[in-house]
């Protein structure tokens, strides 16, 4: 008899912006396959009875591949049990969950869906960047910095990123950020465009670096700037403050309202 996939979305970071739903399905899961992305603290709150397998992906090393954390989804779920497949951020922006409910779907998996906020939004307003304003941004566009190596071409337009006059949000960006940044020059791109990289979102080693098109590859290498990190390319990011924080760091317990 075949139990239950869920796909569940951690949120960008912190036990407070878990789903309710979210949190009520980590807690009745007999399996949990978690990477690292969800935070310390999220991961510190798994439930003791559930089998907890790490799926993590660090650096260059994967604990489990692609295909074989699937597998294991397959094979728990034949088993009668409750799956969780825990992610950070929403299982469905670049979290490789249409690819896991593809592969569900094909051995008649049962699977639910648990959306979670998404960094490449949560992130930015965290610190103040608002991905669209009346003055700068009317769209957002959201792109991976780091496509599937095995494809014969390129997805990504960059004549197209360039022309656009919205936002544009990079997740797994860090690595390829001057490759980028040349790509968006060559195509138009004004190169005194400002970019905001925020590392860290939403944990207490939240750090922003600033720059424009021009200089940003520079700077983040005299920083030292490190993944998982998001990148914000507009005119949005001048109204980034420093050291100003709109959603501070959560734990249980911590008040609603704070007194002035």
């Amino acid at each position: 008899m075949n139990g239950k996939v869920y796909l569940v979305g951690a949120g960008p970071g912190g036990e407070l912006l878990l789903t309710l739903r979210a949190r009520a399905v980590i807690d009745s899961a007999d399996v949990i396959l978690y990477d690292q992305l969800p935070g310390e603290e999220i991961l510190a709150g798994l439930p003791e009875r559930a089998e907890k397998i790490d799926c993590g992906k660090y650096g260059s090393q994967h604990i489990l591949e692609q295909e074989e954390i699937e597998d294991l989804m397959v094979a728990k779920a034949r088993e009668g049990k409750q799956v969780v497949r825990l992610k950070g951020g929403d299982p469905f922006m670049f979290g490789r969950g249409g690819e896991e409910l593809e592969v569900l779907r094909a051995h008649g998996i049962p699977v639910e869906l648990v959306p979670g906020i998404t960094s490449a939004l949560a992130v930015p307003g965290a610190v103040g960047i608002p991905l669209t304003h009346r003055k700068f941004a009317s769209q957002v566009t959201v792109i991976t910095g780091h496509e599937d190596p095995t494809k014969p071409e390129p997805a990504l337009d960059w004549e197209l990123l360039a022309r656009q006059r919205g936002t544009i949000v990079i997740l797994m960006g860090v690595r390829n950020l001057p490759k980028i940044a040349s790509s968006l020059i060559a195509n138009g791109k004004d190169p005194a465009t400002p970019v905001a990289i925020i590392e860290e979102g939403l944990r207490r080693t939240q750090r922003v670096t600033t720059g424009t098109l021009r200089d940003i590859g520079r700077i983040a290498g005299e920083k030292g700037v490190e993944p998982p990190a998001v990148i914000v390319i507009g005119g949005v990011v001048s109204l980034y403050r420093e050291g100003e924080t709109l959603i501070p760091p959560l734990t249980p317990g911590s008040p609603l309202t704070e007194k002035s």
